[in-house]
């Protein structure tokens, strides 16, 4: 048994083969078909995308590269001036984001692990990309306190219609750690665009509790998008052996783990906590069992598949394949399941500047694909 937990987990997390596809195979959903187009390869285990204004796009690798693909072409150094990244287990360099005005500022910002004598921990970095350089670097967070393992370090970055920026945390594969306030574990951080805390925090000037905290609770948090008609933010996160949530974001909320879960303990399928529901702590908006393991997600909102613009896609590294959610106000009404097994695991799900939808996939050879319809 303890031999099938281990093989499952490895799965999960570093990947297992990967699957390719024809260039003319075609695809159906229920409301489009399409072809998957291979934008660029030769990534090694890739975690984040995002555009640039001028058509090229910045790519993180778990293993500490910053990449840029321009038209296709994945440039052969990656960007320097970066600082130290310690890539262990699932944590390296994570996510990429710009800063909303990235055309005036040339700000990045990039969640990363970093250690010192105490363990590692989730830090965010931000600089100015100058062509392939990375300057005036600063760390504006760090997740505290630091702990040991390799497990669970989150972590998405998203800013709001307010030019807020979210970061996912993980509770670092110690549970506990989740529900207390006075640590960054297992919580979404809220900030200003220079790291200060906003003044509308949920427990700013709460004796015991971190002010960067926005909502608690939360397990692994490797999701996070913005609803366009809404503005409202959403965000997904894995559950153990099942119970991966989809929970819209709200200040101070608790989200329940690890005490509420729709989960259970690995290999050996035994309860966790105290069941699925408890006063004061949060009911996800949508749960998966058994676990999809999901990672990315974006609402659509191009012009290329009229019929899934506000549909909620998420991508999923264990069970391979791309998810579109059906919403309406806080609900998820339908599930429809894309792509088994073609791609492999697909760590990120973006919305291009040209209405297409882009996935990135988690291998040692990975790509960026895009989605484009096709006749029907």
């Amino acid at each position: 048994m303890f031999a099938a937990w281990l093989l499952m987990l490895t799965l999960i997390f570093t990947g297992g083969a990967s699957t390719t596809w024809a260039a003319d195979d075609a695809f159906d959903s229920e409301e489009h078909r399409f072809k998957v187009v291979t934008v660029a390869s030769g990534l090694e285990h890739p975690w984040g995308l995002a555009f640039l204004p001028d058509g090229r796009m910045l790519v993180t690798e778990r293993a500490g590269r910053l990449r840029i693909v321009d038209r296709g072409r994945l440039y052969p150094t990656a960007v320097t001036g970066l600082p130290e990244i310690r890539a262990s287990g699932q944590g390296g360099l994570m996510d990429v984001a710009l800063h909303p005005r990235f055309s005036e500022n040339k700000l990045i910002y990039l969640s990363l692990v970093a250690a010192d004598r105490n363990g590692m921990g989730t830090e965010l970095i931000r600089g100015q990309l100058n062509g392939d350089e990375l300057t005036d670097v600063a760390v504006i967070f760090r997740a505290l306190p630091k702990s040991r393992g390799g497990r669970h370090f989150g972590s998405r970055l998203l800013f709001d219609h307010r030019g807020l920026l979210y970061i996912t945390l993980g509770d670092r594969g110690d549970r506990p750690r989740a529900q207390n306030l006075a640590d960054h574990a297992g919580s979404i951080i809220r900030l200003r665009d220079d790291g200060a805390v906003p003044q509308d925090n949920p427990f700013v000037g709460r004796a015991g509790a971190r002010p960067e905290i926005y909502t608690y609770g939360n397990r692994n948090v490797q999701g996070i998008a913005r609803q366009p008609e809404t503005n409202w933010i959403w965000a997904h996160e894995h559950g153990p052996q099942g119970g991966d949530e989809v929970n819209i974001v709200r200040s101070g909320t608790n989200y329940g783990w690890p005490v509420i879960t729709y989960g259970r303990n690995y290999g050996f399928g035994t309860r966790i906590g105290e069941g699925t529901a408890k006063p004061g702590m949060a009911q996800p908006v949508h749960y998966w069992v058994p676990s999809i393991a999901p990672s990315g997600m974006a609402f659509y909102d191009g012009d290329k598949f009229p019929r899934w613009r506000g549909d909620l896609f998420v991508g999923a590294l264990k069970d391979r394949l791309l998810v579109r959610l059906r919403v309406e106000g806080e609900r998820i009404v339908h599930e429809e399941r894309l792509l088994p097994d073609a791609l492999g695991r697909i760590r990120d799900v973006r919305n291009g500047p040209d209405g297409y939808l882009y996935l990135l996939t988690d291998e040692s050879d990975a790509v960026i694909a895009r989605l484009e319809p096709t006749a029907n």
